[in-house]
């Protein structure tokens, strides 16, 4: 039984509390101490005999959250009282109304925002999308729902180490899937590298504490190489008339994880470990001229490269960032990336969209309020959206990481779009009417078709005809959220109509054959077809897609089927039923499966091809059983994040020899015996099957892809490292 000191606990409680106060003593005004104390007690009392599943109090949590927003984001009295009162609704008896009367109208709707949605949802969709949609759609009225609930999800995936494994899994792939991307955007560039790299912590620690190793390794002689670069220069930059800071700042784990992948590199050769950053306390009207002016002194002593200069100060990023990127080459021969920015800038690139609110009165041109502009496009897209909730969040974020690019109007108006937007993204972006009727654009003063793919600077002239009607391959070349939102309305406004002929169609049939239309057999239906939702059935009934006869089949092969095929889990339950049926079914293999690790049937999935060793987990489909990912599969982020309730464990037992497919890319220098080498220490001397192999040769470089059957990581390991040591080859990866 847990020992508990409850004077000691009472003590850290007062302790964090005060340490919430001290950092917003600047801003309170009168009054605000008084209101913050009494959301506290509420949040004490409501929570007072909750724990968090580290066995410590759970008031602990909504003050480290509070004390994110103020410190971390830079927040202020009312995201304090919701960051403190924001899990009151969810786990307590208290309502919104309760809320709102005790602590006004302002803090109630945050909470609301904050509070997720209980109870059953339709099939196709799911409850955290759901609960996704719900907080997405607050940005039309508080951006603050969105940045306490980072405030929330980063103190959550910093205590994450107390949670199961399933937790964990389904927790940081939320994280990878939408709040980090939602951070970036909203320019939180610190909190968006921790959680990408708390990320990186939970599904492949091997790879996160080897590159953190790494780091550390290098640290001391990473200072003295910044100590040498920014000596020649310090001087000048003392003649400047402002005052100036130089930090050194490391690229985050998880980007040079990401870099290594890109490129296929050791960590060694990933040159840009860190940019130098010199920040400059200058007025707002002379930020432009003082960070040239620091430029130019920074090129006076280095040589830059000039594909690598990136002005963020005369266009913006759409999140408001704002920053001079150059990469000049030191005397040691190195790469060195440069950031220089002014002390509001610094501020900006930190904290993001608060720290907006808090410049916002020296703004002296609209084009410093893209933030706004970006909040303002995304509200249109949202309050417009009535697709299912998984499509709906899977839209949003398709922009949330995109790059930008910079268009004009023919009147010479600046517009940003997210990179490879097309023309007809641009039309769409200027009214729907326009994107709805366009047939092509002038570029430059020549003509293109709708998909052109729009460069930076090019000045656009939309072209429309009244005889013009969307079409569904336009959703192929739009990448805009607004575009297809707008598009997807306007083709469902046709399809509507024409489903519901096919839906006239679908209930006779089944009328015919005495069965009754409810929602379990139009969505097994809907399965046979295999279309995604049940007005596509419809549609594709209408359209001649499928031969209405063809559901007689349907009820021959598919409902006439025995109850001995249980083996078809039902995936509307939560993970316990799925568990509780997965125990009855029993099977020789070496997985085992659910909360009772009980050995059951299951499929590899094609897209990851998880052998012994990796970590796993199981994915209950629709159709086919348990399919077993690997934690590290490119799917999974989104089956996690939307899904979760389909999500089973699993882990591997090495009971057995069973042989896996696995792919081996084999790079290195050609000589004659070279594959003949490769297949003797595949086939000979490690007994290893292969499956296939291809080679290819040029300028005497040699690329093989290998596909072999191996028992487990282990195997594939000591395989690797044979391979490494033959003449010739200089890298041996693994591949999906």
């Amino acid at each position: 039984m847990l020992n508990i000191d409850v004077e000691e606990e009472r003590k850290v409680i007062l302790r964090e509390y005060r340490k919430l106060l001290k950092k917003a003593k600047p801003f309170l005004k009168d009054g605000d101490a008084k209101l913050i104390k009494k959301a506290f007690m509420t949040s004490m009392e409501a929570h007072k005999d909750m724990r968090r599943k580290s066995g410590e109090p759970y008031i602990l949590h909504p003050i480290a959250v509070a004390t994110i927003a103020v410190e971390e984001i830079g927040l202020g009295t009312t995201s304090i009282i919701a960051a403190l009162l924001h899990d009151v609704v969810e786990d307590t008896d208290w309502e919104i109304e309760d809320i709102e009367k005790e602590f006004g109208p302002k803090v109630a709707p945050i909470i609301d925002g904050l509070t997720k949605i209980s109870g059953v949802f339709e099939y196709g969709t799911s409850q955290q999308a759901e609960n996704f949609r719900k907080m997405l759609l607050t940005l039309s009225k508080d951006v603050r729902v969105i940045l306490i609930k980072l405030a929330d999800r980063l103190h959550n995936m910093r205590t994450l180490e107390s949670m199961p494994r399933n937790k964990q899994l389904k927790i940081t792939s939320e994280t990878i899937y939408l709040y980090a991307p939602l951070a970036h955007r909203l320019g939180l560039y610190a909190i968006k590298s921790e959680l990408e790299d708390l990320h990186l912590k939970y599904t492949e620690n091997e790879i996160y504490r080897d590159i953190a190793n790494k780091i550390n390794e290098t640290r001391s002689a990473r200072q003295k190489f910044i100590r040498n670069f920014i000596g020649p220069i310090e001087s000048e930059l003392d003649k400047l008339k402002w005052p100036y800071t130089i930090k050194g700042r490391p690229k985050s784990i998880y980007s040079i994880w990401n870099k290594m992948k890109k490129q296929n590199i050791p960590f060694d050769e990933v040159y840009d470990l860190f940019a130098i950053r010199i920040i400059v306390d200058a007025p707002v009207e002379n930020e432009k001229a003082a960070c040239w002016e620091v430029y130019s002194i920074v090129t006076d002593f280095y040589k830059p490269n000039p594909d690598r200069l990136r002005d963020w100060i005369s266009t913006p990023k759409a999140n408001g960032y704002e920053s001079l990127h150059t990469t000049v080459m030191s005397d040691k021969g190195q790469w060195v990336e440069v950031q220089i920015r002014t002390k509001r800038m610094d501020d900006i690139a930190e904290k993001g969209y608060a720290a907006h609110w808090k410049y916002k009165d020296s703004y002296s041109n609209p084009e410093q309020t893209r933030l706004e502009q970006w909040i303002s496009r995304v509200r249109e897209m949202l309050e417009s959206n009535d697709t299912n909730a998984i499509e709906f969040v899977d839209d949003f974020r398709s922009n949330l990481f995109s790059d930008e690019v910079f268009v004009f109007t023919p009147k010479g108006d600046l517009k940003t779009l997210p990179n490879k937007s097309t023309a007809l993204d641009f039309a769409f972006d200027i009214h729907t009417e326009v994107g709805a009727k366009c047939l092509g654009a002038k570029v430059n003063q020549k003509l293109v078709p709708l998909n052109y793919e729009l460069k930076n600077g090019d000045q656009i002239e939309i072209l429309t005809s009244n005889k013009q009607k969307p079409s569904e391959d336009w959703l192929r070349f739009v990448v805009s959220s607004k575009a297809k939102a707008k598009i997807k309305d306007l083709l469902k406004e046709d399809k509507k109509s024409a489903a519901l002929e096919g839906k006239e169609i679908v209930f006779r049939k089944l009328k015919q054959m005495k069965i009754d239309p409810k929602d379990e057999v139009i969505n097994k239906i809907r399965a046979y077809f295999d279309e995604k939702t049940p007005l596509d059935l419809y549609y594709s009934i209408a359209t001649g897609k499928h031969d209405p006869k063809l559901i007689k089949r349907f009820q021959e092969e598919v409902l006439t089927e025995k109850e001995s095929s249980r083996k078809r889990i039902n995936t509307r339950g939560d993970a316990n039923s799925f568990e509780k049926e997965l125990k009855k079914v029993k099977g020789e293999d070496m997985l085992l499966i659910g909360e009772d690790m009980d050995v059951v049937d299951y499929k590899i999935a094609g897209c990851c091809h998880p052998i012994p060793g990796d970590e796993v987990f199981g994915f209950v489909t629709v159709n086919e059983g348990i399919k077993i990912h690997r934690t590290s599969c490119p799917n999974a982020p989104e089956l996690l994040s939307n899904h979760g309730n389909r999500v089973v464990k699993a882990r591997w037992t090495s009971q057995q020899e069973i042989a896996f497919l696995a792919g081996l890319q084999i790079i290195g220098t050609d000589r004659v015996g070279l594959i003949s080498d490769v297949t003797q220490i595949i086939s000979s001397e490690l007994k290893v099957n292969m499956q296939s192999i291809s080679v290819d040769t040029k300028d005497g470089i040699f690329e093989g892809k290998i596909h072999l059957f191996v028992q487990s990581t282990k195997h594939l390991d000591k395989l690797i490292d044979k391979l490494k040591a033959v003449r010739g080859i200089v890298k041996v990866n693994r591949y999906d």
